[in-house]
């Protein structure tokens, strides 16, 4: 049975079913060179979180390692996931300067108004990489299924970076199942990823 999140702001109800920990197993396919004849493949084991603190975003941590004999650390990711909306003066921000006046989204007819014409919400999703890469995605929230497409990166000089990306999450039978697909330079979208999630807080 699934339980409303307790606090969880108007704002991030779309997201209520993601909030919490979540822990599966899954499986990383891909070629390295596009004449390759067999993928690269391992198995992994993930944890994830989705929070909140009150504010008009939700976090999200992702931890991962390989499942063999030295439990190789993938990895990590850091994210913000939000409803995709023009910033209003009662945001906070820059840095921290502190929102002045009323918010526009008071009650659930409010937030009604930003449904977007399939029926959903569009969002907007932020994601850094320990390997100094950032990137921005534009994407679409509709029950319990998240379509995500990269839109912007940056990178450090040096960093390793892919040229386009795309992310599905969807809940099915109470798990949490994703794919990744990325672009290489120079190359087009191919399967990278995927997995299965439990909740399990």
């Amino acid at each position: 049975m699934f339980v409303f999140p307790e606090g969880l702001p108007l704002e991030l109800t779309p997201f209520a079913f993601l909030v919490g920990k979540w822990e599966g197993t899954g499986v990383i396919s891909y070629r390295v060179n596009e004449d390759d004849e067999a993928p690269v493949e391992y198995e992994f084991k993930q944890r994830v979180e989705f929070a909140h603190d009150g504010s008009n975003a939700l976090t999200y941590v992702s931890s991962a390692e390989l499942i063999d004999e030295a439990g190789t650390i993938l990895p990590s990711e850091l994210g913000y996931w939000r409803i995709s909306r023009p910033a209003e003066s009662a945001d906070h921000g820059p840095g921290f300067i502190i929102g002045q006046g009323e918010k526009s989204l008071k009650s659930h007819e409010d937030l009604e108004t930003l449904r977007n014409k399939e029926g959903g919400f569009d969002i907007m999703v932020s994601m850094l990489h320990p390997g100094g890469m950032a990137e921005l995605y534009n994407g679409k929230i509709k029950g319990a299924r998240v379509d995500l497409a990269s839109a912007h990166g940056v990178a450090f000089e040096g960093a390793k970076t892919y040229r386009h990306s795309t992310r599905l999450y969807g809940l099915v039978e109470n798990a949490l199942l994703w794919v990744w697909e990325i672009a290489l330079p120079g190359a087009d979208l191919k399967p990278h990823a995927s997995a299965r999630l439990e909740k399990v807080e």
